[in-house]
C-alpha cells in the first residue's frame, strides 16, 4: 500500500452512497474499477484542516500503513489531491462486536475468551510494530461481516501513537475515561501497557455486561481506577472460572511494569486452552446486562449530539458529541469528556502534570454506563435516574452568546458502523 500524490481517486474508484459524515470528512462506499472490490473511502476536506490537523492525519495514515492484520481494519490506499485526501479502508459490514453478542442465541465464557483473543491479537500486532492504540473500547471493535464467526476488527487509529520498543513517555492525556489506565490519570510516562488495561476493562464487560469501574462522580471514577479498586460481586461472578478472573487481574494491575503483555496474555491458559479451561455454559444474565449497556451507550451518544448541536455552546466537539473543548479562565483550552465512555484528547506535552485531570470545565453531566454503585448490576434504578438527570443538567448549561460550533473528523469506526447499520 502506497500513498499516491498525482493519481486521481476517481480514476481508480467509483464512489457510491454515504456511510457517515464528520465536520471535515465524509465516508462513502467505493468500488475499485479494475477489480470490482468494495471499500470504505474516508474523504477529508483538507482546505478546512489546521497544520495540527494535517500532522494528525499524516500520523494516522502512517500508522495504518504499518498495520496489516486480519483483526485490524486495514488501510489499502492513501491518495492526496489538491483539496482532498482519500483514505481507502476495508469495508466492514458486521456492526459492533457488542451488538452482535446480544443478538446471539448462545453466549458463553468460552465465546468471551475467543473475542478477547482476537482483540489481543490485534493489540499484539500493534505493539510489535511500535504502535499504541490509546482508545480501545467497544465502539472501536467491529465485525468484518454479518456472517456467523466473522473476524473481530480493531478500528479508529486517530489517537494512536508510535513508540520505540518498551520506552515510556508522556504523550498527552488521551483516551476514554472508563478505559483509561492509572498511569494516564496520574499523568505519568506511559506506553503499551495502557492498551492492556483497556483490554482488561473490555474483558470484564464481556463476562458480566457491565464495567469494573464506575461512579457517577468523575473524580470518584478516576480514584477507583488509580487505586485499581474493583471486585467480583455475587451472584454474576460466581459462575466465572478462576482462570478468567486471573487474566483480568493481570490486565488490571495498577503498576504498568507488572501488567501482563499482549503476547503473554495470548499464552494464558484461559485463552490458549479455552476448550479445557473456559466454561461453555450460556450466560443469559450477561447478555441481558450487555443489552442495557449497549442501549445506554447509543442513547447517550444520540442525546448528547442533539443537545450539543442545538444549544449555544462556545465549545468544540465532534459529530458524535464525544468530547468537548472548553476555555479556562486563563484562556487555555481543556478538553473534557461528557461521560465515561467518550473519547477525550489533550496532547499538549507542556500541560501541567501536577494536579491530575481538571474536571472544573465539564460542560455536560454524564450518565453512568455501569452500575449505580460499584458491584451493582447496571439495570439498577440509580442508573436510570442518573440518565434522566443528564438531559436536565445539559439543558441548563452554558448560556453564552452564540458562536459557530466547529467539529472534529468523525471517527472511522463510527462511520463504518453507521454504514453497516443503515
Amino acid at each position: 500500500m502506497a500513498t499516491a500524490i498525482c493519481t486521481r481517486f476517481s480514476d481508480e474508484y467509483e464512489l457510491h452512497e454515504e456511510l457517515g459524515k464528520g465536520a471535515f470528512s465524509v465516508v462513502r462506499r467505493c468500488v475499485q474499477r479494475n477489480t470490482g472490490h468494495e471499500f470504505a473511502a474516508k474523504i477529508i476536506n483538507t482546505k478546512k484542516l489546521t497544520p495540527r490537523d494535517f500532522q494528525k492525519l499524516e500520523r494516522e495514515a502512517r500508522i495504518c500503513r504499518k498495520l496489516q492484520h486480519p483483526n485490524i481494519v486495514r488501510l489499502h490506499e492513501s491518495i492526496q489531491e489538491e483539496n482532498s485526501h482519500y483514505l481507502v479502508f476495508d469495508l466492514v459490514t458486521g456492526g459492533e462486536l457488542f451488538e452482535d453478542i446480544v443478538a446471539r442465541e448462545f453466549y458463553s465464557e468460552a465465546d468471551a475468551s475467543h473475542c478477547i483473543q482476537q482483540i489481543l491479537e490485534s493489540v499484539n500486532h500493534c505493539h510489535h510494530n511500535g504502535i499504541v492504540h490509546r482508545d480501545l473500547k467497544p465502539e472501536n471493535l467491529l465485525l468484518a461481516s454479518k456472517i456467523k464467526g466473522a473476524a473481530v476488527k480493531l478500528a479508529d487509529f486517530g489517537l494512536a501513537i508510535e513508540v520505540q520498543g518498551d520506552a515510556q513517555a508522556w504523550f498527552g492525556f488521551a483516551g476514554t475515561p472508563g478505559y483509561l489506565s492509572p498511569e494516564v490519570l496520574r499523568k505519568e510516562p506511559y506506553g503499551k501497557p495502557v492498551d492492556i488495561w483497556a483490554c482488561g476493562v473490555i474483558l470484564y464487560i464481556l463476562l458480566v455486561g457491565y464495567p469494573p469501574f464506575w461512579d457517577e462522580d468523575q473524580h470518584k471514577l478516576y480514584a477507583q481506577i488509580k487505586a485499581g479498586s474493583y471486585d467480583y460481586p455475587s451472584p454474576e461472578w460466581d459462575t466465572v472460572t478462576p482462570e478468567a478472573k486471573n487474566l483480568i487481574n493481570q490486565m488490571l494491575t495498577v503498576n504498568p511494569s507488572k501488567r501482563i503483555t499482549a503476547s503473554d496474555a495470548l499464552k494464558h491458559p484461559w485463552i490458549c486452552q479455552r476448550e479445557r479451561v473456559a466454561s461453555v455454559v450460556h450466560r443469559q444474565e450477561t447478555v441481558d446486562c450487555l443489552k442495557k449497556f449497549n442501549a445506554r451507550r447509543k442513547l447517550k451518544g444520540a442525546i448528547l449530539t442533539t443537545i450539543l448541536a442545538t444549544r449555544n455552546f462556545s465549545s468544540k466537539y465532534d459529530a458524535q458529541g464525544r468530547s468537548i473543548i472548553t476555555k479556562k479562565g486563563d484562556g487555555s483550552q481543556v478538553k473534557e469528556s461528557t461521560d465515561s465512555s467518550t473519547t477525550i484528547e489533550d496532547d499538549d506535552p507542556k500541560e501541567d502534570k501536577r494536579g491530575g485531570v481538571d474536571r472544573s470545565c465539564t460542560v455536560i453531566a454524564k450518565e453512568p454506563e455501569g452500575p449505580a454503585s460499584q458491584g451493582t448490576p447496571p439495570n439498577s434504578p440509580g442508573a436510570v435516574s442518573a440518565f434522566s438527570r443528564l438531559v436536565g443538567a445539559a439543558s441548563q448549561t452554558n448560556k453564552q452568546p452564540q458562536n459557530q460550533v466547529q467539529g472534529n473528523p468523525l471517527g472511522l469506526a463510527a462511520v463504518l458502523l453507521q454504514g453497516a447499520q443503515g
